[in-house]
């Protein structure tokens, strides 16, 4: 009874309401059409616009990244189409010989690039800038090892590669020279402080251990003073910087000592942009002659497969995602293109499987490829290829616990405290060299009572690992230095401020000097005509 009859002017309301919707739903269908239109023309165009001058741009730009990647799997599949013919060793070295001349000249300028470059860095900056630079890039090495070694250790509790690996017979006879902690350390801090420059140049200095008899009875290892070859890289860094900081605090005076660093410095980048055209062609003979080197594979990819993987696993976890992060948390750029720019070196570092080798290859792909500041790349990354090898520290406690678990020994919470502690000063001493990392395993054996013998359970797969950790080792510097430079980016703009004033007064300073004397000369010249 209550309800009111139907208004007939709604209804036609609705009606009109409900007219333009077919008409809308014409429109979206015409605007989809027209934008899907407009994006295959733009596609079109582009498809068009590529042409044989951009084609030829492309790969000018990128010959260095492309020959190297070639190179690598040319080596590859030369290797292993070589290995059915049993070559002997004799003719693996002549294989390789290619190779080992690369080798030869990258480290040939290792050494006056180390200096030059931490000497022309460090004295281009003022005091408080160097300094804290310094500061940034050792907190960021510290910090980065300890996670590489937080997770080497995470990786190889999970995965567990040692269990029931005792009885395999991968164990072979050797004998390894046990190291004592303390030396090793001492050692570190004798490196620090050559007591001859040019003696650091290929020296290094280390301790040997003989028995005497003390008593009839009682005998005692004593540590006697000796040297091993290989170039005192850290004694040069060291030098290097105090020299550097010594020449910037001069001024003027030093402008002449500076100058020719500088000169210097440019001098072995244009020998790089020489020997970097032959790069591809010595990593394809060292990457071929090493596969056709390895004596089994079964028992490579066997045997020693899961611990392969276990290390394989860490360095890429930290690689490709911790480093990376940690540079995007900083930077809040994307940290994958500025890996982009980084291929050759990488893929160097691969083949040499040496981070000071690389080191030339790494201050050209920063310099130009990421364009980072000189002033940070000449101070961050000779220290950093000397003292920051996060590859390293986490392949040594990766082997530590393996071979703690082939033994079936179970550690505690101190025991696995001392090896990550000691993983990380370990691979702080490790030189940038080749299988350096081999060498300080047995430190962190011996800090935990593991027995150092078991070393050559690793030695089959060791050239291979070998060349991931300094891939990471390269990785790591690369992207601390972008690090560096970013927070270190309002020193850097001040001191071109400084900079920019202090010409502008030196521009000045002549001119105003001029109109006095001749001010004065004029007014000598009135004197005397009076």
């Amino acid at each position: 009874m209550n309800e009111k009859p139907p208004n007939s002017a709604s209804l036609f309301l609705n009606e009109d309401a409900e007219k333009p919707t077919l008409p809308d739903k014409v429109d979206l269908r015409r605007r989809f059409r027209r934008a899907m239109e407009k994006r295959a023309g733009s596609m079109r165009q582009r498809i068009g616009s590529i042409s044989k001058k951009s084609l030829k741009g492309f790969f000018r730009r990128n010959l260095f990244v492309l020959f190297t990647v070639a190179s690598v799997v040319l080596g590859v599949i030369l290797g292993f189409a070589l290995r059915p013919h049993n070559l002997s060793m004799r003719e693996i070295k002549y294989f390789s010989f290619p190779g080992e001349l690369l080798m030869r000249m990258l480290k040939m300028l290792v050494l006056p690039l180390i200096v030059s470059s931490l000497v022309t860095g460090i004295s281009s900056l003022d005091r408080r800038a160097s300094g804290k630079m310094g500061v940034r890039a050792v907190v960021y090495y510290m910090v980065t090892t300890l996670i590489a070694v937080f997770i080497g250790i995470v990786i190889v509790m999970i995965i567990q590669p040692g269990k029931g690996s005792r009885d395999s017979p991968t164990v072979k006879s050797g004998n390894i020279e046990s190291i004592q902690a303390t030396d090793a350390f001492l050692d570190l801090i004798r490196n620090m402080f050559p007591p001859n420059l040019v003696e650091a140049c290929f020296i290094q200095i280390t301790k040997c251990c003989f028995c005497c008899d003390l008593q009839e009875t009682v005998e005692e290892t004593v540590p006697v003073s000796g040297s091993s070859a290989g170039v005192n890289a850290l004694g040069l860094v060291v030098f290097s910087m105090c020299f550097g900081l010594v020449i910037g605090n001069m001024k003027e005076q030093g402008h002449a000592l500076k100058e020719f660093f500088d000169c210097l410095n440019e001098a072995i980048m244009r020998l790089v942009a020489v020997i970097i055209w032959y790069a591809p062609v010595g990593i394809l003979f060292l990457i071929a002659g090493k596969i056709v080197e390895m004596k089994d594979l079964a028992e490579v990819g066997g045997q020693l497969g899961m611990y392969t993987v276990s290390v394989i696993v860490g360095l890429l976890v930290h690689g490709l995602f911790v480093l990376p992060l940690l540079y995007f948390l900083v930077t809040r750029r994307n940290p994958y293109s500025f890996i982009g720019g980084l291929l050759q070196a990488l893929i160097t570092a691969l083949g040499t499987s040496s981070s000071s080798a690389t080191l030339p290859i790494t201050f050209r792909c920063l310099e130009e490829n990421n364009h980072v500041d000189k002033r940070v790349t000449r101070f961050v990354l000779p220290v950093g290829a000397t003292i920051n090898m996060d590859g390293t520290a986490l392949y040594e406690a990766v082997a530590a616990i393996f071979i703690a678990q082939v033994n079936d020994m179970d550690l505690n919470f101190g025991q696995i405290l001392t090896i990550s502690i000691t993983a990380t000063a370990a691979s702080i001493g490790a030189a940038g060299i080749p299988q350096a990392g081999l060498v300080t395993m047995v430190i962190v054996l011996t800090s935990v009572g593991l027995p150092t013998e078991d070393i050559t359970l690793i030695i089959a797969v060791d050239w291979f690992l070998d060349r991931l950790r300094t891939t990471t080792n390269v990785l790591g510097d690369s992207l601390g230095a972008g690090i560096v430079e970013y927070l270190s980016r309002e020193e850097l703009q001040n001191q071109d401020a400084d900079l920019r004033n202090s010409v502008i007064e030196e521009n000045e300073k002549p001119y105003q000097l001029i109109c006095q004397d001749n001010d004065t000369l004029s007014h000598l010249n009135n004197e005397t005509t009076m």
